[in-house]
């Protein structure tokens, strides 16, 4: 159900902010800088079917829910896009993320090229940022720098990160292109970006 009692903070200005990325380009430590540094930001948490560990906060990582409820609010359209990794269910639920947007908030996703397409098809006002390494090489060394795989997986994760920013260049779903050479500087960009186009959209309602 809509709330259609106006809070003396709500605004106009709310946003969905898309971010994407392959594994090791800095995205998440890009998300939660741009989550810190706008006072509006608020982060997009998840529903997801995996077990919750000792160290999962409900609420605050995943809202964690059994895979008949899961199907069930995807059947009821309750969700704004959902993937399957590794046979565990991952959604964004959509009333929560509308109504941020509605109480003019920034509403920050943190989802794949396959995610962004379905949250595109839904809110195609969404702004999306996909962020790139400097080069192939220096995401390689940064995959071998997390020291958490060994070789094989290392390759296999390069892989995927080579495909995905394929697919992010040809999909035609992300608004800016954004290369992470310095993170304090990729953030600060980010940030920039996202007053920008707050500023255009405020100037065309006029």
């Amino acid at each position: 159900m809509t709330d259609t009692h106006r809070l003396a903070t709500d605004t106009d200005d709310g946003l969905v902010l898309i971010i994407s990325g392959p594994s090791g380009v800095g995205k998440t430590t890009i998300t939660r800088g741009v989550e810190r540094t706008i006072p509006d930001a608020v982060f997009s948490v998840s529903a997801t079917t995996r077990p919750k560990t000792s160290a999962d906060v409900e609420g605050v990582d995943y809202h964690f829910v059994d895979d008949a409820t899961f199907e069930a609010m995807k059947q009821n359209d309750e969700f704004l896009e959902t993937a399957d990794i590794y046979g565990k269910k991952y959604g964004t639920p959509r009333a929560w993320v509308e109504e941020q947007q509605r109480r003019g908030r920034l509403v920050i996703l943190e989802i794949d090229v396959e995610g962004a397409k379905q949250v595109k098809s839904k809110l195609p006002e969404a702004f999306s940022l996909f962020i790139l390494p400097p080069t192939e090489d220096v995401l390689l060394e940064r995959l071998r720098g997390r020291k958490r795989d060994d070789a094989a997986s290392i390759e296999k994760r390069f892989a995927a990160a080579r495909e995905e920013i394929a697919t992010a260049r040809a999909c035609g779903v992300y608004d800016v292109f954004l290369v992470n050479n310095k993170l304090d500087e990729s953030i600060a960009r980010a940030v920039e970006l996202v007053k920008s186009e707050r500023a255009r959209r405020r100037a065309k309602r006029g």
